[in-house]
């Protein structure tokens, strides 16, 4: 499978990480999908932290997106828009539906269940680990003009043209 990240525009890179992983790189058991069975899943975000953003940066976006979904379109998990610049983490859970973790002005949007919220991770059990891709990038522009109801897809069509760095998180997640 190619890398989703392989078509968008090329842009300076920066740093994203997170506490939330084992030492394989995978998800951590409360970042699977309870509501879409995973056994222990509790669909908690993981605490994200980056550094080194352009300076130019005035908000970001945030998704999560599996292109080994078995669909003919992956799934997007997790999608905000509107993160002012000056944040620099997400605390574990900032993701929940109604959430009050979220800096001021943040507005989560619908993820492929049509819900604003993160979905966790859920993986076919038996299949080869998935690989997720949590996104943040950094854009010129304070806010994007679109309604909050809108997909992650159209989210990333309208940052075109807007788009100053991205930080690329790849995670593992399988079900044995």
């Amino acid at each position: 499978m190619s890398n989703p990240m392989d078509n968008l525009q090329k842009v300076q890179s920066f740093k994203l990480v997170s506490n939330n992983l084992n030492v394989e790189g995978m998800f951590a058991k409360q970042q699977y999908s309870g509501m879409f069975g995973v056994e222990g899943g509790q669909d908690e975000s993981p605490e994200l932290s980056w550094s080194g953003v352009p300076v130019e940066t005035k908000s970001f976006t945030l998704t999560m997106y599996d292109p080994g979904a078995p669909t003919q379109s992956g799934f997007w998990h997790w999608a905000m828009m509107n993160i002012p610049a000056n944040t620099q983490s997400l605390v574990a859970g900032a993701g929940a539906a109604n959430s009050d973790k979220l800096p001021e002005g943040t507005l989560l949007m619908p993820n492929d269940a049509r819900a604003k919220q993160y979905i966790g991770a859920a993986p076919v059990k038996g299949d080869a680990p998935h690989h997720y891709y949590v996104t943040l990038t950094a854009l010129d522009v304070a806010k994007l003009d679109i309604p909050d109801d809108s997909t992650p897809a159209f989210m990333n069509f309208n940052m075109i043209g807007h788009e100053l760095g991205r930080a690329v998180l790849e995670i593992k997640a399988e079900i044995k």
